[in-house]
């Protein structure tokens, strides 16, 4: 009796440790190496989405270091930031960070002369940001010159016609390197700013590619798979995109002279490409505009 009772509290007390050894297995499933890589998933995308989120509001003294920032999103981020104050009513903010965009108008990054460029068309006060957008009339990416054109609409400032008046007509894409066509985008597709229409071989055997400076339709595709070209000729020719011209429109509105009502006569009058919106929104315009030159103005 003695030893049946020993062996049964042997054997009770072998199940208890199973047990306990048993539940220790299962507390370990989760390693806390796994648990540091799970959180780091969740950590840092929000981090990434928090620190480049251009709708995270920055200290003034975020605001003048990102202005300065050799990182591009940064600045566009103190850019972003800074608008949205000038257009609450902030009325200092533009002249303490003054310098500082005028600056950025000058950067070697396309992006953050255009959104320079909207800013200053914000304070319409400042002689040093009309400077600056009569500079960028002359830019070599249109979509600056663009901006800069309406901005200047703000200032009243006529300079900005004829760019106006280029967004009301096709542009041309030409080539800055001769080479032969690998892949070329065909009539009729819809493109963004940055999208690939060509890529190419130039005459040195390396590969190129040509991207849309504006957002648009290509009208006409003047070369296609396989064929040459030569550096200087025109590649692809982008229709008016609708949104742009509608708000060249709302420029010449202000600022249109009597030598512009041709161009926007025919917009108004066009058969086809313009929607029937637009045609009334030139039309409008007209009227403006030869009011404006009876009244001497």
């Amino acid at each position: 009796m003695t030893d049946t009772h020993a062996h049964t509290g042997a054997n009770g007390g072998g199940h208890a440790r199973a047990d306990g050894e048993a539940g220790k297995v299962g507390r370990r499933r989760t390693p806390w190496p796994l648990i540091v890589v799970a959180l780091l998933l969740v950590i840092v995308p929000f981090l990434t989405w928090y620190l480049t989120w251009f709708g995270r509001a920055l200290t003034d003294e975020e605001l003048t270091r990102y202005l300065s920032d050799s990182n591009p999103r940064h600045a566009q981020h103190a850019l972003s930031q800074l608008a949205e104050r000038i257009e609450k009513g902030d009325a200092a903010a533009a002249t303490r960070w003054e310098s500082q965009v005028v600056a950025l108008s000058q950067s070697q990054t396309p992006d953050l002369r255009m959104t320079a460029a909207w800013v200053m068309g914000l304070e319409h006060k400042s002689q040093q940001f009309r400077d600056a957008l009569a500079r960028l009339l002359e830019d070599p990416e249109p979509i600056v010159r663009r901006n800069a054109a309406l901005a200047l609409v703000r200032f009243g400032d006529a300079r900005c016609r004829p760019e106006l008046l280029a967004m009301l007509k096709p542009y041309a894409v030409k080539s800055t390197a001769g080479g032969t066509a690998l892949t070329a985008l065909t009539e009729g597709t819809h493109v963004k700013r940055g999208s690939l229409l060509l890529k190419f071989k130039n005459q040195s055997g390396a590969l190129e590619e040509v991207r849309s400076p504006l957002p648009s339709e290509l009208a006409h595709a003047l070369v296609k798979d396989g064929e040459g070209f030569a550096v200087g000729g025109d590649l692809f020719v982008l229709a008016p995109d609708a949104e742009q011209a509608r708000d060249a429109l709302v420029g010449l509105y202000y600022v249109g002279a009597a030598e512009d009502l041709a161009e926007v006569e025919r917009y108004a009058n066009e058969a086809g490409g313009a929607s029937e919106d637009l045609k009334a929104k030139a039309a409008q315009v007209a009227e403006a505009i030869k009011r404006r030159s009876q009244d001497g103005r």
